[in-house]
């Protein structure tokens, strides 16, 4: 999909270029340069080469009956109707349906706070490809899941401006274990969304260490003028990369093999836990997989879905907890 994206943002360029009246006539050389650069800041021909213009200069004449002509006297391409653009010619049916299929997804964050300022951009593309009332929705084919706001989605823009300017944050905090509202300073590294809820991943100078807070649980959040203090070997990209959820912490992954049933092993196998998921084994009773992670609390409750159709085979500390959050749950049953 990347590869027919970057050849359409192509056609846009040279369609522009072929127009310039300012720059007629560009060369070959020209449009390689002026694509290469405006997709991947150089123009050293590493990325786009001659053959590719070529290429693009043919498609747009079969696809999209772009009238170009080369002319000998200026060594350069230009449009043979002055009037003509790319821009002009109807899209196709397919286009169409996909870009309705992207309008509707967009249209399920319109009621989320954060997204509200483009609802009036999402309505001028809705009208554009509207094609009357003969066509039947898109919902009576498709259901999305819903994105459910839990509350403080309102401070996703503020955080987010926090942190493009490097300044500390100040917020008021109400934890789940102690129910009351307590002061909060820290420096914002990035955000982070889990299951339709928003976190603010932050660094607690007091605490020297990295603190993820809940949207949802703060009040009256404000920017400080004090620079934020980032930790020099702090990498927000992969800060999660051996996390499941949206806990993490320091310290080296675990080896961790897991047993499943064949129905089991066909969910794990199609949803994997994570990215380091490996099928050890297969036949006709069970499944192995291996996984390389830090053991979260969202990883364990994610293993409790499966009740016994899955087993912990290593490490022998998460097949212990797992024994006893099973023994908890069976407690609860027996009276």
């Amino acid at each position: 999909m990347p590869h027919i994206k970057n050849a359409l943002i192509r056609y846009r360029i040279i369609d522009r270029m072929l127009r310039n009246k300012y720059k007629p006539y560009p060369s070959k050389e020209a449009l390689r340069s002026a694509c290469e650069e405006a997709l991947f800041g150089s123009e050293d021909g590493a990325h786009i080469c001659a053959s590719t213009i070529e290429k693009d200069l043919f498609t747009m004449k079969i696809e999209h009956d772009a009238p170009i002509c080369y002319s000998k006297k200026y060594g350069g391409y230009f449009y043979e109707a002055p009037d003509f653009s790319i821009n002009d010619v109807p899209l196709s049916e397919d286009e169409l349906s996909s870009i309705r299929f992207a309008v509707s997804t967009l249209q399920q964050f319109r009621e989320v706070p954060f997204f509200q300022q483009f609802g009036l951009a999402i309505d001028k593309i809705v009208d554009r490809v509207a094609v009357g009332d003969q066509t039947q929705e898109l919902s009576d084919y498709i259901q999305f899941e819903a994105a459910v706001s839990t509350g403080g989605n309102e401070y996703l823009p503020t955080l987010l401006e926090g942190i493009q300017a490097k300044k500390r944050v100040w917020f008021l905090y109400t934890s789940f274990q102690q129910q009351q509202a307590k002061p909060r300073k820290v420096s914002p590294l990035f955000l982070k969304e889990y299951r339709n809820r928003w976190y603010l991943i932050s660094y607690d100078t007091q605490k020297q260490d990295i603190v993820t807070f809940a949207l949802d649980r703060m009040s009256e959040l404000q920017i400080l003028d004090e620079a934020a203090q980032i930790p020099s070997d702090f990498d927000a990209k992969h800060y999660f990369k051996n996390a499941v959820g949206i806990t993490a912490f320091k310290g080296e992954p675990l080896r961790i093999v897991l047993k499943a049933e064949p129905v089991a092993a066909r969910y794990i196998e199609t949803q994997p836990f994570h990215s380091s998921q490996l099928c050890l084994e297969k036949n006709a009773n069970y499944s192995l997989f291996e996984l390389q992670i830090l053991v979260t609390e969202e990883f364990i409750r994610n293993l409790l879905g499966y009740a016994g159709e899955l087993e912990v085979l290593e490490p022998k500390s998460l097949r212990l907890t797992l024994k006893e959050r099973g023994q908890a749950l069976l407690n609860r049953y027996q009276s």
